[in-house]
């Protein structure tokens, strides 16, 4: 399958209880921003939302989950979350993602996450059929 990595993006604001004690973001929080921009992003950018894929007895296990830190975000902030599936296995996806500043477009953090897609009802592992894999390809 020929993937074309097409990148999408979410915004989304800091929210209070996003701050630690360093007063910017935590460090778990960037990982909680990617897995709300991919919610977001597979109804409206892949043309089948979570509740959709869940409903086909679907879910989406993160196996592994790298991100690499560059400069903090802070209290209001506004900030993009790029997004991409950089590769795809017979089980599973690669998603790439990029933290930017809105005002500036200067990178806050990148990284990626390994996510295996599991049947609901067994909990393991599945191949992903070529109906999903098509929708992810874009």
């Amino acid at each position: 399958m020929n993937l074309r990595k097409t990148k999408f993006e979410t915004e989304l604001q800091v929210r209070p209880d996003d701050i630690d004690m360093n007063q910017h973001v935590h460090g778990s929080r960037y990982f909680d921003y990617v897995l709300a921009a991919r919610y977001d992003q597979m109804a409206r950018c892949y043309g089948m939302s979570m509740d959709e894929f869940n409903q086909a007895g679907y879910g989406w296990f993160a196996r592994t989950a790298h991100v690499e830190y560059k400069r903090p975000l802070k209290i209001g902030d506004r900030f993009i979350v790029r997004t991409w599936v950089e590769d795809m296995f017979k089980d599973g996806v690669r998603v790439n993602f990029e933290i930017l500043k809105s005002d500036t477009r200067k990178f806050c953090s990148d990284g990626y996450f390994d996510f295996t897609m599991i049947s609901l009802k067994t909990g393991r592992a599945e191949i992903i059929p070529e109906w999903i894999a098509e929708k992810y390809a874009v």
